[in-house]
């Protein structure tokens, strides 16, 4: 198969199994959804969907954020793992929210980047869930299934996320994102899969008779 024929094998079968992907991360608007995939950075959407609903309880909207300190957000998504830098984020973008955007999260790329603890990645998450602007979110599922699926040779989550874009039509991005993870987590997982055992490795590469190695993101 070419690249081309391998994005449109994946494209159709990831439709067929996830037809309706839904967000896995509990939320209620764009704000809950900011802050919930700033949450998840090295920890399990299950994880999150535990921790928010004990700190949205406390503040779900910015207005509220700025009136807890720093210290009560930490202690409460400790579980959640980084929580100095998350809870100094959530401070941080809450108090911008207010003095900038009145208290509204804007939908915009560069302005959402800007915002303290808010990465490339988390800004494309909360665009295309969000406000469902096309966006290629790689996470480190979509990463190594990439390379797994002879879709992207990127050394990092960037060249990854360009050569997804170039492969795939973007009125198709937002959903395959989704349908990659759950692929990934259900099927192609890091250990339970080398590239030679899940349905979609076997279909693409059927020779393949050594573990495909992923670049580190």
């Amino acid at each position: 198969m070419t690249k081309s024929e391998r994005a449109a094998y994946v494209n159709r079968r990831l439709d067929e199994l996830y037809p309706d992907p839904p967000i896995p991360l509990d939320h209620k608007d764009a704000y809950t959804l900011l802050v919930a995939v700033l949450l998840s950075a090295q920890c399990t959407d299950v994880r999150v969907n535990q921790i928010t609903p004990l700190l949205f309880a406390r503040a779900d909207t910015p207005q509220d954020m700025v009136k807890i300190s720093e210290d009560e957000i930490r202690e409460i998504i400790r579980p959640c793992g980084l929580s100095p830098m998350k809870a100094k984020g959530i401070a941080g973008l809450s108090r911008i929210l207010l003095e900038k955007y009145e208290g509204q999260v804007p939908a915009d790329m560069v302005a959402l980047e800007a915002l303290p603890g808010v990465g490339h990645k988390t800004a494309s998450v909360v665009m295309a869930q969000a406000f469902g602007v096309p966006s290629f979110p790689v996470d480190t599922h979509i990463h190594r299934l990439a390379q797994r699926w002879g879709l992207s040779s990127g050394k990092n989550v960037a060249q990854t996320e360009k050569d997804l874009k170039r492969l795939f039509p973007e009125e198709r991005w937002n959903a395959l994102h989704l349908q990659i993870i759950y692929y990934g987590r259900e099927h192609c997982t890091a250990r339970g899969c080398d590239g030679t055992v899940c349905e979609i490795c076997r279909t693409l590469y059927p020779d393949r008779k050594r573990a495909k190695k992923t670049l580190k993101a």
